[in-house]
């Protein structure tokens, strides 16, 4: 499980340890993956105004790193989805018995990017779609990898873009995003948001999220957006 100097705590000796097995159990996705564009997307005249994606991936400090820096991403909020209110902070959820997982909602223009590329980042940087309840040193289902959909449109590009990367083998190993409705998203505490640019030296950042905002730049330069 993740470790960190979260207020209150004074774990500098388990994080420092947390990220070393970080950066070998990471080896295998130091490189981005390259994928293809989504088959199916949703028009950007089919939508109005500004439109909100939920993604579960892991620890949210590096999928909120990510999608702060897509350029149409008005707003990343870290924070939790599939479970209930009364057990909606993070102590409850780093049990793993509340259904939450940790998730980040994208407010974004369609107009500057759509949703299937959002889908496109999120697989091929954000985080590993193929690890199960977990994300290299985290472990938990509060860490799985999830899509909670906000309507059918981004439900049917979402599960077809599934298809279409296990039917390209994209993946030495099966894809195991779920795909669910979003019920409601719960904000997280303060002290988690912006927590890369918040903290860039913290071993954990380092090893673990850090390189995924280098890999948006590698991968999407016209997509990419400085701090």
């Amino acid at each position: 499980m993740r470790t960190t100097s979260l207020p209150a705590r004074s774990f500098l000796g388990m994080t420092l340890l947390a990220g070393l097995i970080a950066c070998s159990a990471g080896l295998a996705r130091s490189k981005p993956v390259a994928l293809p564009d989504p088959k199916l997307d949703i028009p950007a005249a089919a939508t109005k105004g500004e439109q909100t994606a939920v993604f579960a991936g892991g620890c949210f400090w590096g999928v909120e790193a990510v999608f702060d820096h897509v350029r149409g991403v008005k707003q990343a909020i870290s924070g939790y989805s599939g479970g209930n209110a009364s057990t909606a902070e993070y102590e409850s959820v780093s049990t793993g018995t509340t259904g939450h997982a940790e998730s980040v909602k994208v407010v974004y223009d369609p107009s500057r990017v759509s949703y299937g590329q959002l889908l496109k980042i999120y697989f091929s940087v954000a985080h590993d779609p193929t690890q199960l309840n977990r994300q290299s040193p985290d472990v938990g289902t509060q860490y799985r990898s999830e899509i909670f959909t906000t309507n059918a449109d981004q439900r049917n590009v979402a599960n077809a873009y599934i298809a279409q990367l296990s039917a390209a083998k994209a993946f030495p190993d099966p894809i195991v995003t779920r795909v669910e409705p979003l019920k409601a998203f719960y904000p997280a505490e303060a002290y988690h948001q912006h927590y890369l640019s918040q903290h860039p030296d913290e071993p954990y950042i380092v090893f673990n999220d850090a390189p995924k905002v280098v890999h948006l730049k590698q991968l999407f330069p016209s997509l990419y957006k400085g701090s």
